[in-house]
Order: C-alpha cells, then structure tokens, then sequence
C-alpha cells in the first residue's frame, strides 16, 4: 500500500486529528536529516493501508512542528507514539522490523489481549 494512507499533522492539526480521534493513532515523528526516518516511514505506508478504518496512521516533521514535538518529550528520531483517547499509550524509539510495528499496531487495537 503506498504511503498515501499516511496523513501529515502539525502542531495547528494535532489536537484535532490525534487527540480527538475515535480510533487509536500512531504518530510517527520524523525529520527529513534522520536517515532510519526513510525506511521507518515506508514500512508505516504499507501497514497504514492494512489498519486502515481501525487505526490512523500519522507523520509530524519535527522541525516544522515544534511545539508537539517539545510538548511529548521527543528528542531522538523516529519516535513513534500510539495514542488512544487522547493519551499515548505506547512508545517506539528508532527504527524497528515491519513485523514488529504490526504487532505494536495489533496490540493498540486490542490492549488487553496476551501478545
């Protein structure tokens, strides 16, 4: 699935997009000089589409977006936050196998099930 199932917030977007979605949301912070943010960001295209109406899927470019970015503590790339009711529930620091990130993706989606 190509990544056109990822969505971009900003820190004008965040609160609306992350905080109040109905569904759990990953968010993939990222910077355009962080070399594993590449590989990161193609393998969150291609499991966006397979969690696609379940979960959303979004990047945040940190240096545009300051404000988010200071605001949950981010200070190494990628960083990825699953947020659920407006709270994040799990953290991801650095580039991880697509198998991986399907399973933290699965888990966001049914917390409360053995792994």
């Amino acid at each position: 699935m190509p990544d056109d199932a990822l969505i971009t917030v900003t820190d004008a977007t965040f609160a609306e997009t992350v905080l109040a979605a109905p569904t759990p949301v990953l968010v993939d912070f990222w910077a355009t000089w962080c070399p594993p943010c590449g590989p990161v960001a193609r393998i969150l295209g291609e499991l966006a589409g397979e969690f696609r109406g379940r979960l959303l899927v979004a990047k945040l470019d940190v240096d545009a977006n300051p404000a988010t970015t200071i605001a949950y503590r981010v200070h190494s790339m990628p960083t990825l936050l699953l947020f659920d009711g407006g709270v994040v529930t799990s953290t991801i620091v650095g580039a991880r196998p697509k198998t991986m990130l399907r399973q933290a993706m699965t888990n966001a989606l049914h917390p409360y099930v053995n792994s």
